[in-house]
């Protein structure tokens, strides 16, 4: 039924090669050529405008004629309004919404970081500390004293004066840019207000030395000497004050455990003279029933520290070694009881002595936004706040379990005060924000070494510098937490002003 066969095969012959030869193409693929163009806008045509519209020629030429004013109407109208817009200027002019208000236009900064740990080697070689800080009127140098505050003996070894320029490039924390050589231990310092280069010291010898950073080979411009004007217990502050009579000049004033508070003028020969004095005399204290009996009697109470009030250049307060605060003036016309042996009569300026703390006061602070407050601070390791209107703190605030030595309020903020402890921090305080615990609490040396002293910069408001026993000075940088001011800080300031003590 079936059979094998063999068919003869197909041939299809290919045209499309010979075609391609023909027309001189190599294509990789069987479709015709692709055609591409590069442009950079998906138009042909293109056109540069400074506007999205074209030009009217109307529009040009409406602008270029001149606008015609109907100035009589325009005066009509201004002296119509004239009453109610120096109405309302009056009313902005009275405003406080805006007071303490700065314009700050520097990043937010919400940490407290130390910038600079300061030091010389020499002096830390000797276990000396720093026992004072000073800003100068640039805001760029910082200075420091170098002494001992825990030795009683009568210290003549050489101390010393250092000054560093936070702005120098290439600045070393440990290479001063001035040192000054000081035959006793130096107790405090305090720059010049205006005056960047001059610089004056108390001593424990009792003298008073101004310098002049910028004369390297002799600094030395002025100082008390040895005579008997000369304070007889160590210097443990020192403030410039404007001269009322001259107006390029500044006064000095010291005080002194020696119960003296002296003001000195500066001489052609290099010498500091004694200008005015006062003496704070146990029996001249004015007593409170209220208060422990001091013993009273005709002797010199130690004088510790002192604050000038910011709103009348008369009144200042000073702490005591018998733990009082005192409200002097510089009004006094009350002779102390004794001569105490000065070339110009020595005035009593003690006018209300505040409820004491439980040992001696060693700082003071009065308040750069309101006239009645102040701080101190002592041995007991408490903080009070007082009002200069009565006797008993508005708050008592306990910071640290051993001695406070310092306590600054904030140049910026008027609830803000910082404290420098014996256990080796620094406390920051906002009444903003607790009325009984500090807000932050900055560790400042290993080993519960004391911080002695600590000073804000009024020029650079977030600089805080503090020096302590192990000769170091610490630059922190603040948050802005501690140094701008809130809405209504200082109503709250005025509150806490007002309050009564129980």
């Amino acid at each position: 039924m079936f059979a094998d066969g063999t068919s003869p095969g197909a041939d299809v012959e290919s045209r499309w090669r010979s075609a391609q030869s023909a027309r001189c193409e190599a294509k990789s693929c069987q479709t015709g050529k692709i055609s591409t163009a590069e442009t950079a806008v998906q138009s042909h045509t293109r056109r540069d405008a400074g506007v999205q519209t074209d030009p009217s020629h109307d529009a040009v030429q409406g602008c270029q004629q001149e606008v015609q004013v109907d100035y009589t109407s325009l005066l009509l109208f201004l002296r119509r309004v004239e009453d109610a817009v120096i109405k309302e200027l009056n009313e902005n002019w009275k405003s406080r919404a805006f007071d303490g208000f700065e314009v700050n236009w520097t990043d937010q900064n919400e940490t407290v970081l130390c910038l600079h740990a300061l030091s010389y080697p020499e002096a830390q070689d000797q276990s000396l500390q720093v026992t004072g800080v000073s800003w100068n009127a640039t805001g760029s140098v910082v200075a420091c004293s170098y002494g001992r505050l825990d030795d009683g003996d009568w210290s003549t070894e050489k101390s010393y004066v250092c000054t560093w320029n936070l702005d120098r490039r290439g600045l070393n924390p440990q290479c001063p840019d001035l040192v000054v050589d000081v035959p006793s231990s130096v107790m405090c310092l305090a720059f010049h207000p205006s005056q960047p280069s001059l610089i004056a010291g108390g001593l424990f010898s009792g003298e008073l030395v101004v310098w002049d950073t910028s004369r390297t080979e002799d600094p030395v411009v002025w100082r008390t000497g040895m005579t008997d004007d000369t304070h007889t217990d160590p210097v443990y502050q020192v403030n410039w004050l404007p001269d009322a009579q001259h107006r390029n000049h500044a006064r000095l004033l010291s005080v002194s455990t020696d119960g003296k508070i002296l003001v000195w003028r500066e001489e052609r020969d290099g010498r500091l003279a004694l200008a005015e004095g006062f003496a704070v005399v146990a029996q001249q204290i004015p007593r409170s029933a209220r208060m422990k009996k001091l013993t009273w009697g005709e002797a010199a109470v130690g004088v510790t520290s002192l604050s000038f009030s910011h709103f009348d250049p008369r009144v200042f307060v000073v702490g005591v070694e018998g733990g009082y605060s005192l409200k002097c003036s510089t009004a006094a016309e009350t002779l102390a009881l004794r001569q105490m042996g000065s070339s110009v009569p020595l005035r009593a300026p003690a006018e209300l002595a505040f409820s004491p703390h439980a040992g001696p006061v060693y700082a003071v602070s009065c308040s750069p936004f309101h006239r009645n407050l102040f701080l101190s601070c002592g041995t007991d390791g408490q903080v009070h706040l007082h009002s200069m209107l009565q006797t008993q703190p508005l708050v008592s605030l306990q910071l640290s379990k051993k001695y406070l030595f310092c306590v600054r309020w904030s140049p910026v903020r008027p609830l803000v005060f910082a404290a420098a402890s014996g256990e080796g921090d620094v406390h920051l305080f906002d009444f903003e924000k607790s009325s009984q615990k500090p807000t932050l609490s900055i560790q400042q040396t290993t080993g519960e070494h004391p911080v002695y002293c600590l000073e804000f910069s009024v020029k650079q408001t977030r600089l805080l510098a503090a020096g302590d026993a192990t000769g170091t000075v610490k630059v922190w940088q603040l948050s802005s937490d501690f140094t701008e001011q809130g809405p209504r800080e200082m109503n709250h300031l005025e509150q806490l002003a007002s309050e009564v003590a129980d």
